[in-house]
C-alpha cells in the first residue's frame, strides 16, 4: 500500500524554493527606492559635493581648472562688487519680508471672515500673480515702470500730489530697490496669505469665544488668541520667505537687462553669482559665491529659528 507523505507549505518554501525568491523580499525595498537614490546622487548630491571642490580652483573652461585654495574667499571677501551685492540683498530682503508678511496677515484676515462676499475669486485673484513666473513678472513690471506712460507712474502722480510723471524706475539708483521690493510684493504677499489663510482656519473658534467672554476687544483677541496660534505658520513663512528673498535673480536680471542696473543699484548675491560664473566663466569662483550665500542663510534661518523660540522647541 502506498502512502502519501504531505509536506507542511511554511517547510517546502524555506527549503524547496530557490534562493532568489528569498532575495526578493531581503533586496525588493532597496530596488524601490533605488531610482530615487541614483537620481538624487547623480543630480543632487554630486553637484554639491563638486561644487564645493570647484570652490578652491580657479576654472576657464571644463579642462582649465587651477588650485588656489582660499583665495577665492580672499578675493570674494575683499570685492567692492560682493560688498555692494551683500548689501543690495540685506535691504531688499529686510523690506520685502517687513512689508510682505504683514500684508499676508492682513489679507488673509480678512478673506478668512464669512461676511464677505467673493473671498474664493479674491483668494484666486491675490493668489494667481505666483503663478505667472519672475520673467513674466519682471517683462510686465519693466513696463509698468516706464517714465511718463507707465501704469505706476501713472497711479501715484493721481494719488500723491506732485509725485513726477517722468519718475525713472529702473534708471535711477535710488528707485531700483524700491522698484524690485513694489514688485515682489505684488507677485509674493498672495502666496504666503495662502499660508496664513489656512493657518487662521485651524484656530480654535472656541478660544475666540472664551476671549470674548473674558471682555477681550479685537486687538486683544489677535495678541492672546490669533499670533499663538499661527506662530508655527508664522515662523515657517519668515524663515522661507527670507531665505527667498536672498535668492532674488530672475526680476533684476529681466528688469535690469542683465545687469546690476545703475551703480550696481541692483545687484544681488546670485546675480553676482551668474555674472562670474556664466558671463566670466569662472565656476570656481562662483561655487565660493555660492556656499558662502549658502553659509550665510544658514546661519540666518538659525538666528531667526532661535529669536523667535522654535529653536528652544525643536519645531517650526
Amino acid at each position: 500500500m502506498s502512502t502519501t507523505t504531505v509536506v507542511n507549505p511554511s517547510v517546502q518554501s524555506e527549503t524547496g524554493s530557490p534562493r532568489w525568491f528569498t532575495l526578493q523580499h531581503k533586496l525588493a525595498p532597496y530596488l524601490f527606492v533605488a531610482p530615487f537614490l541614483l537620481i538624487f546622487l547623480t543630480f543632487g548630491l554630486w553637484p554639491i559635493v563638486k561644487s564645493l571642490i570647484l570652490a578652491f580652483y580657479a576654472t576657464n573652461g571644463p579642462k582649465s581648472n587651477v588650485f588656489v585654495g582660499w583665495n577665492n574667499f580672499r578675493f570674494l571677501f575683499a570685492d567692492q562688487s560682493f560688498h555692494r551685492a551683500v548689501w543690495n540683498t540685506v535691504v531688499y530682503a529686510f523690506w520685502s519680508v517687513v512689508l510682505q508678511l504683514p500684508l499676508a496677515l492682513g489679507l488673509a484676515m480678512l478673506l478668512n471672515q464669512s461676511w464677505l462676499r467673493g473671498r474664493n475669486f479674491l483668494r484666486l485673484a491675490f493668489f494667481a500673480p505666483n503663478l505667472l513666473g519672475q520673467v513674466f513678472v519682471g517683462v510686465l513690471f519693466s513696463v509698468l515702470f516706464v517714465p511718463q506712460y507707465g501704469l505706476v507712474n501713472r497711479a501715484l502722480h493721481a494719488l500723491i500730489p506732485g509725485f513726477a510723471l517722468d519718475t525713472e524706475w529702473l534708471t535711477n539708483p535710488a528707485w531700483v530697490m524700491p522698484a524690485l521690493v513694489l514688485t515682489s510684493l505684488w507677485m509674493y504677499v498672495g502666496f504666503n496669505m495662502i499660508y496664513f489663510l489656512a493657518a487662521l482656519q485651524a484656530v480654535d473658534q472656541d478660544q475666540y469665544e472664551a476671549a470674548m467672554m473674558d471682555g477681550a476687544n479685537g486687538w486683544q483677541q489677535f495678541r492672546a488668541v490669533t499670533l499663538p496660534g499661527i506662530r508655527p505658520v508664522a515662523v515657517f513663512v519668515l524663515v522661507t520667505a527670507t531665505i527667498g528673498s536672498f535668492q532674488l535673480f530672475e526680476l533684476p536680471y529681466i528688469m535690469l537687462n542683465n545687469s546690476g542696473g545703475p551703480d550696481n543699484s541692483g545687484l544681488t548675491i546670485v546675480s553676482y553669482l551668474y555674472m562670474n560664473g556664466f558671463m566670466t566663466g569662472d565656476l570656481g569662483y562662483a561655487s565660493a559665491v555660492g556656499w558662502v550665500l549658502a553659509l550665510g542663510l544658514l546661519a540666518v534661518s538659525l538666528l531667526q529659528m532661535r529669536a523667535t523660540g522654535t529653536w528652544k522647541e525643536g519645531k517650526v
